[in-house]
C-alpha cells in the first residue's frame, strides 16, 4: 500500500492512546483501549456514583469534543507582503481564530512552547467571546451564501443578561486552554490574566485540564495607580494572573533576579577562546534525524564553537567524548560537573548552554504574589502613545513591564513564547526588549483574530481596518525603536525584530482528487488543460502547498527554511534540509537523479500522484530508480527515507 500525505493535521485520540500505552502497555490491544484492563491496572476500584465534585455547565461535553476534533480543510497561508525579515526571523504572527490556529500548530509545535501568556476576554458583560458552533444548519448556510460576515459571526457579545452567560465563556475558553497545554514543553508554564468576574471558574477548568497539583499560584497585579470614581462598594485596582505548570515538579523557581552566573547561561561567552573536553552523554537539542555533528566551526547570533572531532548522537544524547573550542566561561572542572549533573546541552545552533544547578536554583529568590511595581494602565497608555503619536489605536493594552517580567521569571532563553489573544502585540515588544538587554534569542508566536475596528474608533480613522493591522504595525515600530535605543550595544544589529505572517485559509490541496469525485472536471479535461486542476484549489501557489505539507510533519517550525531546487526542476522544493516536495507535473529520470544526489540526504520525498498518470509501472520504476540512485550516492549503504504522494 503506497503512502499518502495525511489529510489530517493531528489526531489527538491516537496521541492519547499512545500516552496510555506508554504507561500501561497491556491495556492497548490492536490500537484499542481495553477499559476493563485499565480498571484492573488502577486497582479494580468500584465505579463511583454519578455525582462527584466538578465544575460543569451546559455545553461542557461539546467543548471537550471540540478540543479533540481534528481540523480539516484549513491551512496557514504565508503572507510575505506583511512579513518583516522573513528569511532570517524565527518569530510568527498568525491571523485567525485561535482555536483553529492552535489545532493547525499541533504538529509543528507539540511540546515545544516554554511559556504561554494570554489575556482572554474577562467576561464583564461587555466582552465579545468566540462563537465556536452554529445554532442551526441555517446559520451555516447563511455564512456559505455570504449573508453573515465570518469575522462578525465568530464574535458575539456575551451579556450578563444571557441565561448562558458563564457557560458561553467557559465553552469558549476550555478547548483553547486544553490545546495550549499540548503545546507546552514538559517544563512549560502558562500565565492567564483575569479579573474577579471569572477567576474562580478559570481555576476550576485549569485544575481539570492541568491537574490541581500543577497549580502554581495566583498573582495579584496592581493595574491602576488610583481607583475610578465610578466604583461600587469597594474600589478595585487589582487584577489576577493565574499560573499553571505542565508539570510542577519540572518547573524551576520563578525569579527575575540576576542569575549567579551572569545574565545568561551561555557557557561560551567569556573574553578568550579555550578548549574543553566534553564527556559523552550530554543532551542534544537537534532534530531526531541528526546523528552526527561534523568537526568544524559553527557560528550563530551569540556564539562561535569549533568542534575538533566528530560528535556522534543517539537518542538525543552524545555517545562519544569530544573536544571543543569556544569562549568558555567555566573551567574544565565545572564543565565536568555540569555533565555529571546533566545540565549541559548542545543547542540547535551547535553552541553550549546549561540549566542551573540545584544549588544555584536554591539561591534565587522567588517572585512574590503581590505585583506592585510591574507596570500599570498609565504605563501601557504611555507606551502605546509613544509608538503611535498620531493617535492611540488600541484601548487597554497590558504594560510591557508586566509581560517582560513574566517572561524573565521563567527560563525562556532561546525558547518560544506564545500569546494567542495577542491584541496590540505587547508580548512582542517585551520579547524584543529582553533579547536586546541580554543578547538572547527568545522567539514569539502571536495569534489574533482580525476583529474589525469600529468605524467610529481612532484606529479606523487612522487607517487600521482590524486589530491584526494594529498588532503588526506595533511589532514593526517597537522593533525599530528598540534597535535605536540599543544602537551602541555590541551585536544589536543581530537582534531579531522580524516576523513571518500567516493567515488561516482554506486548504490548497484537493485531497483524494475531490474535484474528480465531485464531477467538477474529468480526467481528460485536467490532462489536456493542467494537472493542477486535479490536485489544487484555485488561487494556490507552490509555496502555499509546501507550507501546508510542512504543517503535517512533526517538529518542523513554520520558520524552517524553504529552498527551491531550480537545478532539479522549476517546481521542486526542500524544507528544513530534510523534506523534498516535488510538485512537477511529470517526474523524469533527471528529476529523480537530482533528488538522489541531494546532500545531506532527505528523510522524505513527496510526489504528486497525478505526475504518474495512473501508470503503476511508471510509478514503480521511478521508485526503484530513486532507491538505486540513493544507494549509488551513498556508496552502496542503505539510505533510510520515505516516499509519499499527494
Amino acid at each position: 500500500m503506497e503512502n499518502k500525505v495525511t489529510k489530517e493535521i493531528f489526531n489527538p485520540i491516537n496521541e492519547n492512546i499512545k500516552k496510555l500505552e506508554s504507561l500501561f502497555p497491556e491495556i492497548v490491544k490492536d490500537g484499542q483501549v481495553d477499559f476493563e484492563a485499565l480498571k484492573q491496572e488502577l486497582g479494580q476500584f468500584e465505579e463511583v456514583g454519578k455525582e462527584k465534585y466538578e465544575l460543569t455547565w451546559p455545553g461542557k461535553t461539546q467543548a471537550k469534543q471540540l478540543a479533540n476534533t481534528d481540523i480539516v480543510g484549513k491551512t496557514l497561508k504565508y503572507v510575505p507582503e506583511d512579513s518583516k525579515n522573513p528569511e532570517t526571523t524565527e518569530n510568527l504572527y498568525i491571523e485567525g481564530d485561535n482555536l483553529e490556529v492552535l489545532k493547525l500548530l499541533r504538529n509543528s509545535y507539540y511540546g515545544k512552547i516554554k511559556m504561554i501568556y494570554i489575556d482572554p476576554p474577562y467576561n464583564t458583560g461587555n466582552d465579545f467571546v468566540y462563537r465556536d458552533k452554529f445554532e442551526s444548519d441555517k446559520d451555516i448556510i447563511n455564512m456559505l451564501e455570504g449573508e453573515i460576515n465570518e469575522i462578525g459571526e465568530r464574535l458575539v457579545k456575551n451579556q450578563k443578561s444571557s441565561s448562558y452567560y458563564h457557560s458561553n465563556w467557559l465553552s469558549m475558553l476550555y478547548p483553547r486552554i486544553k490545546l495550549a497545554r499540548e503545546l507546552l514543553t514538559d517544563e512549560g508554564v502558562i500565565f492567564i490574566s483575569i479579573n474577579d468576574d471569572e477567576v474562580v471558574n478559570l481555576r476550576k477548568i485549569c485544575d481539570e485540564i492541568f491537574g490541581a497539583n500543577n497549580f502554581i499560584h495566583v498573582l495579584k497585579w496592581k493595574r491602576k495607580k488610583q481607583p475610578s470614581f465610578l466604583h461600587g462598594h469597594v474600589a478595585s485596582v487589582m487584577e489576577y494572573i493565574v499560573i499553571y505548570a505542565k508539570d510542577s515538579n519540572k518547573l524551576e523557581k520563578l525569579s527575575i533576579e540576576t542569575r549567579s552566573d551572569g545574565n545568561t547561561r551561555v557557557d561560551n561567552k567569556s573574553n578568550s577562546v579555550s578548549m574543553r573536553l566534553i564527556k559523552k552523554g550530554i543532551r542534544v537539542k537537534l532534530p531526531k534525524e541528526v546523528t552526527i555533528i561534523k568537526a568544524g566551526i559553527y557560528k550563530n547570533k551569540t556564539m562561535e564553537t569549533e568542534y575538533l572531532n566528530d560528535v556522534y548522537i543517539k537518542d538525543g544524547r552524545t555517545i562519544n567524548d569530544f573536544y571543543a573550542k569556544a569562549r568558555f566561561r567555566n573551567e574544565q572542572q565545572m564543565i565536568d560537573k555540569f555533565v555529571e549533573n546533566d545540565v549541559l546541552f548542545i543547542t540547535k545552533n551547535y553552541g553550549f548552554r546549561r540549566d542551573l544547578l540545584s544549588e544555584e536554583l536554591e539561591k534565587r529568590k522567588s517572585i512574590t504574589d503581590l505585583l506592585l511595581d510591574w507596570g500599570d494602565n498609565q504605563d501601557s497608555d504611555s507606551e502605546i502613545n509613544e509608538l503611535f503619536p498620531e493617535g492611540k489605536p488600541f484601548d487597554y493594552p497590558k504594560p510591557v513591564k508586566l509581560i517582560k517580567n513574566l517572561i524573565a521569571c521563567v527560563d525562556t532563553e532561546e525558547q518560544y513564547i506564545m500569546d494567542f489573544f495577542s491584541g496590540s502585540a505587547t508580548t512582542s515588544q517585551a520579547v524584543f526588549e529582553l533579547n536586546a538587554e541580554d543578547g538572547l534569542n527568545r522567539k514569539f508566536i502571536l495569534v489574533q483574530l482580525p476583529e474589525p475596528c469600529d468605524e467610529k474608533s481612532e484606529a479606523y480613522k487612522a487607517g487600521y481596518k482590524n486589530i491584526c493591522e494594529i498588532g503588526k504595525e506595533r511589532i514593526r515600530r517597537a522593533g525599530e525603536k528598540i534597535k535605536e535605543e540599543f544602537k551602541d550595544k555590541e551585536g544589536i544589529e543581530k537582534l531579531d525584530v522580524g516576523f513571518k505572517v500567516f493567515r488561516v485559509a482554506d486548504t490548497n490541496i484537493r485531497w483524494n482528487s475531490e474535484a474528480l469525485k465531485e464531477g467538477q472536471i474529468t480526467m481528460e479535461e485536467a490532462t489536456l488543460k493542467n494537472k493542477d486542476l486535479i490536485d489544487f484549489n484555485p488561487g494556490f501557489t507552490d509555496i502555499d502547498v509546501v507550507y501546508e505539507i510542512m504543517l503535517r510533519h512533526r517538529d518542523f517550525p513554520l520558520t524552517s527554511k524553504i529552498e527551491k531546487l531550480s537545478n532539479i526542476g522549476e517546481r521542486t522544493y526542500i524544507f528544513a534540509d530534510a523534506i523534498v516536495v516535488c510538485l512537477e507535473e511529470k517526474v523524469t529520470d533527471k528529476i529523480v537523479d537530482g533528488i538522489a544526489a541531494i546532500e545531506p540526504k532527505p528523510i522524505k520525498v513527496i510526489f504528486r500522484d497525478s505526475a504518474f498518470d495512473d501508470d503503476i509501472s511508471l510509478k514503480l520504476n521511478t521508485m526503484n530508480r530513486l532507491d538505486a540512485q540513493l544507494k549509488k550516492h551513498n556508496q552502496g549503504k542503505e539510505q533510510s527515507y520515505r516516499v509519499e504522494f499527494i
